[in-house]
């Protein structure tokens, strides 16, 4: 089915209040539909502009949907999370494991996107130079040390990131590392986990904000 993009029904998990239990991005038809598993039924297919169980999807793109409930628009991505639409509610987000068993969250650091692993055996948020250029982070005026890497020791830059975000959850003066080699992707790490409650169920980890 060309221009289809799929995952596993173990997707992106919306909480949401009472005009909706969850809903689950399934696939996208680039700028034609959305497939959508609402409240746990079989997925269905809902185009742009129509709306199914009182979920109306208003754009598709190639890896989310925006969709619209009780008068709120979400952005659904594939394979990540949502956090909950309840202003009441405390923060949290649920995350999906991909096949291998690892989590991935697409946030933000200082306003700018990131696409973080999570990764509990890490200290602190730690971010490649390339991101942290990107983000216009002056690493380089921090203190430099050395971390221990599953690749050996490597020179890391510690770093107070303003603002960090996954989902709904935003925590602030956030403790991180900069390292100029030997990492790929930014890590969610313990900097950032030690402040929010984690539960692991299966295939999926609930983030809730501490209070």
């Amino acid at each position: 089915m060309k221009g289809l993009y799929f995952i596993g029904l173990v997707a992106q998990l919306l909480a949401l209040p009472a005009w909706a239990t969850a809903i689950n991005l399934v696939g996208v038809f680039p700028g034609k539909a959305a497939v959508l598993q609402i409240d746990g039924a079989a997925p269905t297919t809902v185009r742009v502009g129509r709306s199914a169980q009182g979920v109306s999807v208003v754009s598709v793109e190639e890896q989310r949907a925006v969709v619209e409930i009780g008068g709120k628009r979400v952005t659904l991505l594939l394979g990540q999370y949502a956090a909950s639409a309840s202003e009441s509610d405390r923060q949290r987000i649920t995350l999906a494991a991909d096949t291998r068993g690892h989590f991935f969250a697409d946030g933000s650091v200082n306003g700018g996107a990131v696409r973080f692993l999570v990764d509990t055996g890490a200290s602190m948020v730690a971010l490649p130079a390339s991101d942290a250029n990107r983000l216009g982070l002056a690493y380089r005026k921090g203190p430099r040390g050395i971390i221990q890497t599953a690749g050996g020791n490597m020179i890391a830059y510690r770093v107070k990131l303003d603002e960090v975000k996954i989902g709904g959850i935003t925590l602030t003066n956030v403790d991180a590392v900069v390292l100029e080699q030997g990492l790929d992707m930014a890590l969610l790490g313990m900097s950032f986990l030690n402040r929010v409650e984690m539960q692991r169920d299966g295939q999926s980890m609930v983030l809730t904000r501490r209070y």
